[in-house]
């Protein structure tokens, strides 16, 4: 591969259960990569708990898919489960290919017991950190695993090279089964119960009981450089990560590359991914180091509080020190995080995120913009069913929206019925471009806190320019919320605490140098904006990516219309897609 791949942990070993071969004569127009994806019933111990989990080919987490900028990759997914399957494929543009997207019900069915998908997709403009997970109730709390997207051949970093590249993925271990927790909460109407751990490459690690040998460990040389592909596939949890007595430099997130900073903590958001850079220390420090994580709390429900770590480890003693030093007697370093409600240090993180913005990698901010939106997103309550007694707030229901309305999954996915002109009765275009009753958004909240229910969507023209404003409501209180759009990646060019002015704050934007995501945190208690170019034809999820959320309804979709040339067409769908 022209690459060094590390993994220090058997957890998390190198997958390349793939074979590729050249379509074509020209290495720089890329390759096409084969995988298959066993989805399979395996037996996991974490925490002393031994429990079945849903996985692919037999690994937690899952096989690491390493290709290039340009490559085609075609995944074949086998479902031997009883649980339907769907794989998304997080971050990837899917550019006319949103057959190969994943989501269930939204560009395909799921793959039912038995049966199988390939998942066919071309990797266009894009190089860094994605992942993969199941999308479609609460499985990718055990299907998830990294994509590392590497340069076209002899295209530079636009950084130092490292040593070694190390995928470091964050997750949430339950020692209950994560079908059966949201399900219990859905029936309730109350908050799912959290989970026990949350892991670091599939690894709980020492501050958990009886972890103490499942723990993540980096093992590094002095004086070499190392690219962290830092990746958080929690399922409800936004994450603080340090490494103690260590600064990291960020170089990219969400596969797109920034302005090099430092920092010595980050935040991450489920959905998020970051590339850092780590100098190790020139000479053997004679200690070892804790990376911990544990989560940024903004809501008012319960959430695990605990804290995930891993050790940082220098290689080879020199000669001087004795070879019988055991690691056990040098001393540990711990990171200290910020306080689990610590805003201010979110909204500053957040503040020194710029797109590289350079000749080879500009920023293209949309100028103009051909349509506004403002969305609120936040919780809010459903009736509670007759002759039932429910755990939500005054014995209502838990529910999440995206301009109130709760958005209800279809049983046919909405790309087939939009393909092929049979939307009625399956979703209708009318979701609304700005909240119904306007109302204090941030101040105290309306009385009445019920949701609407329907299966709306946006429909856009091929290539309309969008700006899009997110604000959080303080209906049953002000909450962060990772925002997740399927298909393209967006700009983030404002964001600020309190409601919208859209009479002051767009002078405030940003729209030289903002950073390119695909997830952005909807600020507690305030905004975001955000715009794109709408130039991929197809039906593309955007929802909140703590999964309790998503539950609940806080998702939506866009329809992008096809274009008049073909190359601005979506392609037909292909002859094994999976069927309701």
């Amino acid at each position: 591969m022209g690459i060094s791949l590390l993994s220090s942990s058997p957890a998390f070993l190198v997958f390349f259960s793939f074979s590729t071969f050249c379509l074509l004569a020209d290495p720089a127009l890329g390759i096409t990569r084969h995988y298959k994806f066993d989805v399979k019933l395996h037996n996991v111990t974490r925490l002393c708990h031994t429990k079945s989990i849903v996985s692919v080919n037999g690994q937690f987490p899952g096989p690491r898919i390493v290709a290039r900028e340009g490559d085609q990759l075609l995944i074949k997914v086998v479902n031997h489960v009883p649980n339907n399957i769907s794989i998304h494929w997080h971050g990837i543009r899917q550019l006319r290919s949103g057959w190969a997207d994943g989501p269930a019900y939204v560009t395909q069915c799921p793959i039912q017991t038995g049966q199988s998908y390939v998942y066919n997709f071309t990797i266009v403009g894009q190089r860094g950190t994605l992942f993969w997970h199941a999308h479609i109730s609460w499985l990718r709390a055990t299907l998830y695993g990294p994509i590392v997207i590497l340069p076209k051949r002899g295209v530079p970093y636009p950084f130092t090279k490292p040593y070694k590249e190390v995928p470091i993925i964050f997750g949430e271990w339950f020692n209950a089964d994560p079908e059966a927790v949201i399900s219990q909460a859905l029936q309730t109407g109350g908050g799912p119960n959290v989970s026990d751990a949350y892991t670091i490459n599939g690894l709980p690690g020492p501050l958990y009981n009886c972890s103490a040998k499942d723990t993540f460990k980096l093992k590094v040389k002095p004086g070499k450089t190392y690219l962290l592909r830092l990746i958080n596939a929690a399922l409800n949890d936004e994450l603080f990560f340090s490494i103690a007595n260590h600064t990291l430099t960020v170089v990219d997130v969400d596969a797109v590359y920034v302005k090099p900073f430092e920092a010595e903590t980050l935040l991450i958001t489920p959905g998020q991914t970051t590339n850092v850079i780590l100098k190790t220390k020139p000479k053997y420090p004679k200690a070892t180091f804790l990376m911990t994580a544990r989560p940024y709390v903004t809501g008012q429900g319960t959430f695990d509080n605990s804290t995930v770590a891993g050790i940082l480890e220098y290689e080879s003693l020199p000669s001087n020190l004795h070879s019988s030093i055991s690691l056990e007697k040098l001393p540990l370093f711990k990171p200290i995080l910020p306080a689990l409600n610590d805003t201010s240090f979110a909204t500053n993180f957040a503040s020194k995120l710029r797109s590289l913005g350079s000749a080879r990698y500009p920023a293209n901010v949309p100028q103009k913009v051909d349509k506004h939106f403002f969305f609120t997103v936040g919780l809010g309550t459903s009736p509670c069913q007759h002759n039932q007694t429910c755990q939500g707030p005054n014995g209502t229901k838990f529910a999440a929206s995206v301009n109130n309305v709760s958005f209800a999954m279809p049983t046919t996915a909405l790309l087939q019925a939009h393909f092929f002109g049979q939307s009625y009765g399956v979703y209708t275009p009318d979701f609304p471009s700005s909240p119904i009753i306007p109302f204090n958004y941030t101040g105290t909240p309306p009385n009445n806190t019920m949701v609407s229910n329907g299966t709306k969507v946006v429909v856009l023209p091929f290539n309309t320019s969008v700006e899009l404003v997110m604000q959080d409501t303080s209906i049953l209180g002000a909450e962060s919320h990772p925002l997740h759009l399927h298909g393209f990646n967006f700009f983030v060019v404002g964001q600020r605490f309190g409601n919208f002015d859209p009479n002051k704050d767009p002078a405030k934007f940003n729209l030289i140098d903002p950073v390119e995501r695909n997830t952005v945190g909807v600020p507690s208690g305030g905004w975001v904006a955000i715009r794109f170019l709408a130039d991929n034809p197809g039906v593309w999820f955007m929802h909140c990516h703590l999964e309790v959320h998503t539950s609940w309804g806080l998702k939506m979709a866009w329809i992008v219309l096809d274009g008049q040339l073909p190359s601005q067409k979506l392609l037909p769908p292909p002859a094994d897609l999976p069927k309701c």
